[in-house]
């Protein structure tokens, strides 16, 4: 009997599903067969995305929120398709001319980084604020009156070298005359301009006292204000200058006042705010974002080069989209005693950890420069898709980083923590201030949910390699416990014999229990908002519940039952058994930063009670024996 929990699945999940198989092969010294499935995977992704496409006839729907995973799911498989092709018939390259050439084209944007010239997966404070800036000013821009008669004055120099071209010689007269004419008329463009731009500036200072004083109402001026009230008075003023000029925020006002309980205008209306770069809230957004990147690139960026330059050591595999392997080898630091973090056991010394994927009892594996390959492009797939069995045996870890190294990180982190609390604060108030409608209870969560999608999307990534080097040394004892019991079965967690199928000892592979639930767990990883991710963790117990009424049902001969079919003492096994299967060690380092940006009306809510099920079972995981269970 297969798993019978894991029926018609999702395009994304049976996408995940084919990838995972070609992992299997891969991770087996299997190039060939590994290079057929992930054309296979490729082939079914495009065929479900064009079939998407198709039946939506060109609407909006040709896009649905799986498309983008999907999309990134398919360039991940063709990267590897391509290392798999290169080992199975390498094209040797040309005899390369004297003199520089251009340098080989990689996948990760990886940049030299300001410490002793390593290599960085983040582009440096300044290249981020500059895309920032390309981005903002793509929009049209009013020209001035000056500007406009500039232009004017080179039109008419145009038409006049025209006509001259044109004239003979003997008429220099009519020469001299077309000389006089343009210089009047370039001379009385500038001198209309400059009395109409001065005209404009008298204006824009009038109104801008205007709105100042407006602002200054909004804010009480009986006792002094903070230099942050004061830069929000200024910034509310912006906002009313900005709306004397553009009619849509009046329209979004009376949207909001007609239908104050419709969500969906709040999130169109942030959706539409952000997408004007000029205004107020969009520029402190960037502004938040830039001071923010700017204070984590060196803090990471500086541990890389550290972990680079330890004696044995090697970096974290780190990719341009912060999505870090387990640390294979290098220095480590101590779990953290915070109370988001419980408690972990002793680690077993005499356990191993893991070289790179590839090297087999020939040592070198694939050569140097295939290796070198692989790793380019073998590292963002396997966090989320990958296997247990992908995981061989190695070296022992490096000896554990001294406690002098490790309060700078934590500090850093701590201290970038507040200023993205407190920029979230204040873009939420200035919004509630430009937006009265947006005032309720639930307009306020869902105003603040599309901020911090905005917020964190370009942030995400360098802020968790941040949260995992300060939680690294739990991920090395979870990926040690994940190795230990890769082939564990539900029964020896722990998990009901009524809750999982019995003949499930030697599944196919991608297909072995509740493993719908294991390929949601992996789309979180997809993601780069606390809340998406945090909705990720509650669809994956939603389908353990699903999974498990099934197998109940079908052991039973039954339709599934009205009621849940486990209970809390039942959850906790199955959820553990669903992480051993993820492999994924850094859900410790997401855990923890999810619990620091979720506010707290999610986590007394089932939002709360998700997250806190899943740190219990990664304590669980990390509490098991070195040894294989069920011995």
């Amino acid at each position: 009997m297969a798993a019978g929990g894991d029926g018609a699945a999702k395009p994304l999940q049976s996408a995940m599903k084919l990838a995972t198989g070609a992992i299997e092969l891969d991770t087996g010294n299997r190039p060939r067969e590994a290079y057929v499935e992930y054309l296979r995977s490729i082939s079914f992704i495009a065929q479900a995305l064009l079939e998407e496409a198709t039946a939506a006839e060109g609407g909006s729907d040709a896009v649905t929120p799986d498309t983008p995973k999907m999309l990134k799911l398919a360039e991940q498989c063709l990267e590897r398709a391509k290392s798999s092709a290169a080992v199975l018939g390498p094209v040797k390259p040309a005899a390369p001319e004297k003199g520089p050439g251009p340098a080989p084209v990689s996948r990760h944007r990886r940049v030299f980084s300001d410490e002793g010239g390593k290599l960085s997966p983040f582009l440096p404070p300044e290249i981020f604020q500059k895309l920032q800036l390309t981005k903002a000013q793509g929009t049209k821009k009013e020209l001035t009156p000056l500007e406009e008669a500039s232009l004017q004055n080179q039109k008419l120099r145009a038409t006049y070298e025209a006509r001259v071209a044109r004239l003979n010689p003997s008429q220099a007269v009519q020469k001299t005359s077309l000389t006089l004419s343009l210089q009047r008329q370039m001379m009385e463009n500038l001198v209309v301009a400059k009395a109409r731009e001065e005209t404009l500036q008298r204006k824009m200072e009038e109104r801008r006292l205007r709105l100042q004083e407006a602002a200054n109402r909004r804010f009480s001026s009986s006792i002094a204000l903070t230099p942050e009230e004061q830069e929000q008075r200024v910034l509310y003023a912006a906002v009313l200058e900005y709306e004397q000029d553009h009619e849509w925020p009046k329209l979004w006002k009376a949207k909001l006042q007609a239908n104050p309980t419709d969500l969906s205008l709040v999130s169109g209306l942030i959706a539409h705010l952000l997408s004007f770069p000029e205004h107020p809230i969009a520029q402190l957004l960037r502004r938040f974002q830039h001071a923010v990147y700017s204070r984590l690139y060196p803090a990471v960026s500086q541990h890389l080069a550290e972990l680079g330059a330890a004696p044995g050591g090697s970096p974290l595999s780190l990719d341009a989209e912060g999505l870090l392997g387990p640390a294979l080898g290098g220095r480590r630091l101590r779990s953290s005693q915070s109370l988001h973090c419980m408690a972990s056991v002793q680690e077993d010394s005499a356990a191993g950890l893991w070289p790179s994927p590839r090297e087999d009892e020939h040592g070198s594996g694939l050569g140097a420069q295939g290796e070198a390959a692989r790793e380019s492009s073998f590292e963002d797939l396997e966090l989320f898709l990958a296997t247990p069995e992908s995981w061989p045996p190695g070296p022992a870890a490096a000896p554990q980083a001294p406690a002098e190294k490790r309060a700078p990180v934590q500090e850093q982190l701590k201290a970038i923590v507040k200023d993205i609390h407190n920029a979230m604060d204040r873009l939420l108030s200035l919004t509630l201030l430009a937006f009265e409608g947006l005032n309720s209870t639930s307009s306020k969560d869902q105003c603040l949910a599309c901020i911090e999608d905005a917020f964190f999307s370009p942030l995400w990534a360098p802020l968790l390699a941040l949260y995992r080097q300060v939680y690294q040394a739990r991920e090395l004892a979870l990926a040690r416990r994940m190795e230990h019991h890769r082939h564990v079965l539900p029964s020896d967690i722990g998990v009901s014999a009524n809750l999982f199928p019995q003949n499930s000892a030697a599944p196919a592979a991608g297909s072995y229990p509740y493993s719908r639930a294991v390929q949601e767990l992996g789309l979180m990883l997809l993601e780069s908002c606390p809340q998406k991710k945090l909705d990720c963790i509650v669809r994956t117990l939603r389908v353990i519940c699903e999974c498990a009424e099934e197998y109940c049902a079908a052991q039973e001969s039954r339709p599934p039952p009205a009621a849940a079919a486990i209970g809390a003492d039942d959850l906790l096994p199955i959820l553990s058994y669903v992480v051993l299967k993820s492999n994924l060690p850094q859900l410790a380092a997401e855990c923890a930063a999810l619990e620091e940006f979720i506010h707290e009306g999610y986590l007394i809510g089932e939002e709360g009670y998700c997250l806190t099920s899943l740190q219990s079972a990664l304590s669980y995981v990390e509490s098991l024996p070195g040894g294989a269970l069920g011995q």
